[in-house]
């Protein structure tokens, strides 16, 4: 490959994974779809592909939605034991942030309900709201008719926006303000205080650090807060678990404010908070070790904010 489709493809790099990472929700796997798109770039008859950037899509969200229809795909969508990989704030597989719709792309609670459209629903869906591409360039790429692409994300709209139920973007000082009350009343075990930042409809899901095979779900404001209290109690055996002492950090995660536990600069469990008119609507747990890997690669690479507990 001469140098000038080698720089073509890095250029396109960074769209292709954040393309690739809100249609799988995985880290690793986009990258590895960016990867096998580069080989059908390196092996491709490049003097016959008019529009490099509209092919190397077309490539990478049709490897994206063989995946999406995999025997393993299929099963995590059907048992719901599933979580998107967390990133970072600052991470440039998030990709663009300019408008509303590009940010709530990219949320866990998006990239979960995600979960529940047909392939072909969600790759019209982040096409047209993330990346703004035409009813027509959508129909190129996905080989269907442009009312077909129409159709696709009024469906796509209508089920995410019924399912979704909160209001506009939070403002970020005010979302970190709940979780830092949130944090002091978990850790200090004042469960009426806890129960009263908490929405009637609050839920929380967690991996249960990857040691079992199901997600933990909790609903209710006594259940979750019940779950809560336990979870960030202190104790010996979870900082054995854990390799330490933990170092406890507020930051953004897949743009929401996040409890982010640290050992020896190694991120060992991650909670994203989403939150709606000054409570606490929902709370993701991820603490398995190869949904980490990423957002401890970004965090090795930055300078935190001081912890707000620094020995846990």
């Amino acid at each position: 490959m001469d140098s000038a489709a080698l720089d073509r493809f890095e250029a396109s790099r960074g769209r292709l994974a954040s393309l690739a990472y809100r249609l799988l929700g995985s880290a690793a796997d986009a990258e590895d779809a960016v990867q096998d798109t580069f080989l059908r770039w390196q092996a491709a008859d490049r003097a016959r592909v008019q529009v490099p950037e509209a092919w190397l899509t077309r490539v990478v969200t049709n490897l994206c939605l063989d995946r999406l229809r995999s025997a393993r795909a299929r099963h995590e969508r059907a048992t719901g034991d599933w979580l998107p990989e967390p990133l970072l704030e600052g991470d440039t597989m998030l990709g663009p942030a300019d408008t509303f719709e590009q940010r709530e792309s990219v949320s866990l609670a998006v990239l979960i309900l995600l979960e529940r459209l047909s392939p072909v629903e969600r790759a019209v869906y982040v096409l047209r709201e993330a990346f703004s591409y035409s009813h027509a360039e959508i129909a190129g790429i996905l080989d269907i008719t442009e009312s077909a692409s129409q159709q696709h994300v009024h469906r796509a709209r209508f089920r995410v926006a019924a399912e979704r139920r909160r209001g506009g973007e939070a403002d970020p000082a005010s979302a970190r303000r709940v979780v830092e009350e949130f944090l002091v009343a978990a850790t200090s075990g004042r469960t009426e205080r806890l129960v009263a930042l908490l929405t009637d409809d609050v839920t929380a899901v967690s991996d249960g650090a990857g040691l079992g095979q199901r997600l933990l779900r909790y609903e209710t404001r006594e259940r979750v807060a019940s779950f809560v209290r336990g979870g960030f109690k202190p104790t010996p055996a979870k900082r054995r678990l854990a390799g330490g002492s933990l170092a406890i950090h507020i930051a953004l995660v897949n743009g929401s404010p996040a409890v982010v536990a640290v050992v020896d600069d190694r991120v060992v469990g991650v909670v994203a908070f989403e939150v709606s008119d000054g409570k606490v609507a929902s709370l993701r747990g991820i603490g398995a070790a190869d949904r980490l890997a990423r957002l401890n690669e970004t965090w090795r690479q930055r300078e935190p904010d001081a912890p707000v507990i620094d020995a846990w």
